[in-house]
Formats: C-alpha cells, structure tokens, sequence
C-alpha cells in the first residue's frame, strides 16, 4: 500500500487534493510537508511556479485498527456493541457490552475465539511494528467460563480418585485445556496430559500410579 507521495498542484490545496485522492484516504488520515510554496512570475503567469508537498500517510496505532475491524463487523451484523478496552502488560482485553451477545460467544467460547483470531490479524497486519495480543471477552464470559471449568476440573478429579477410572473431557481448545491442567497441577494424586489432534484435542484426568 502506498503510503508516501510527493505532488504539485497550482496551490497546496490543489497538491493535497490530489496526493488524497493517489493514497485512497481522507484529509485527517495524512501529514505533510511543503517542498515549495506556490509563486506567481512575471505578470502572473510568465514563471509561475506550482506548490510541491510531501504527503505522508499517519500510522493507526494497532490497537484502533482492531476496534474498526470490530466495528465493522458488528456494523455488518447489525448489532449494537460496545467495545471497553483495557491495556495490561502482556495485551489488550477488549469487553464488548451490549444485548444478546450470545451469538458472540458461540459454543463454549468457539465464535468469540475465531473473532479474537481474526481481530489479532486484523492488528498485526503491518508486521513492521511489534506484534501485539488482544484478547476478546464478552460480558466477562471467559472468566466466568474459567470459574465453570475449575469447578469441573475439581469435581471430575474426586470421581477419578473415587472410583479410579480415568475420564476424558470433551474437546477443548488450548487456552481452556490449560486451565483444567492448571487447576489441578497440585492434587499429588491426579495426572492430566492431552490426547488427540487439534481441533479434536482432549484433557484426559487419572490417577497418578
């Protein structure tokens, strides 16, 4: 995508003018420089010389890139969100609020989990900046989601320990396998590793032996 250019016009509007339209962009998307102020010569056209700008097109910080990317999505969905976004050290969190969101969340996380996949391509398209991470929450779906798991992990572990058969959990994605493993990684009796291929790929709960 282009995103320098350097045009000449009878004025610098004119110059601009046509610099935006060669970039595709509106006027408050650029920056520019002026090479030459415009002069008139002699008896006001014998000399006259045109103005010359250099037009630069102004980095979008990744993270309003993500929210336009969210928005127009919602804007094609015909839904009404609103996006609060929160900075922490390692990410963005972005909590869409709004009315019967559930379409959002998907089966257990699955349609929020491919917008977020989306939306962090949608940021990190430009890789000559650092990459960043976002993460997508609705309604803080995911911790109450992290809360459910936990309390299964938990109680699955008591069935294993109290019959002695191992059990494996449905599918689950990686974030939410984690979060089975590390909910029981200090019950010295109970072993949980991973079997099977992605997207399939389950949490398996037994007795250490």
């Amino acid at each position: 995508m282009l995103t320098v250019v350097e045009k000449t016009g009878k004025s610098i509007e004119e110059a601009l003018a046509a610099a935006l339209t060669e970039l595709n962009v509106n006027e408050d998307r650029v920056e520019y420089e002026v090479i030459d102020m415009p002069k008139k010569g002699f008896l006001g056209f014998i000399g006259n010389k045109p103005a010359k700008i250099k037009v630069s097109v102004k980095k979008v910080p990744q993270i309003d890139i993500a929210i336009k990317f969210l928005e127009d999505i919602f804007a094609a969905m015909k839904i009404v969100v609103a996006i609060e976004t929160v900075k922490n050290v390692d990410d963005y969190v972005c909590d869409l609020h709004g009315e019967d969101l559930g379409i959002l969340i998907g089966k257990h996380g699955q349609t929020l989990d491919a917008l977020q996949y989306l939306t962090n391509l949608a940021a990190n398209k430009d890789m000559s900046e650092a990459k960043i991470r976002i993460t997508l929450d609705v309604e803080n779906y995911r911790k109450r989601r992290q809360e459910t798991l936990c309390r299964l992990a938990n109680h699955l572990a008591d069935k294993v320990k109290r019959f002695g058969d191992k059990i494996v959990l449905e599918p689950m994605n990686r974030h939410e396998r984690k979060i089975i493993h590390t909910a029981l990684q200090d019950d010295r009796r109970i072993l949980t590793y991973s079997d099977g291929e992605e997207p399939y790929r389950k949490v398996v709960i037994a007795l250490k032996r």
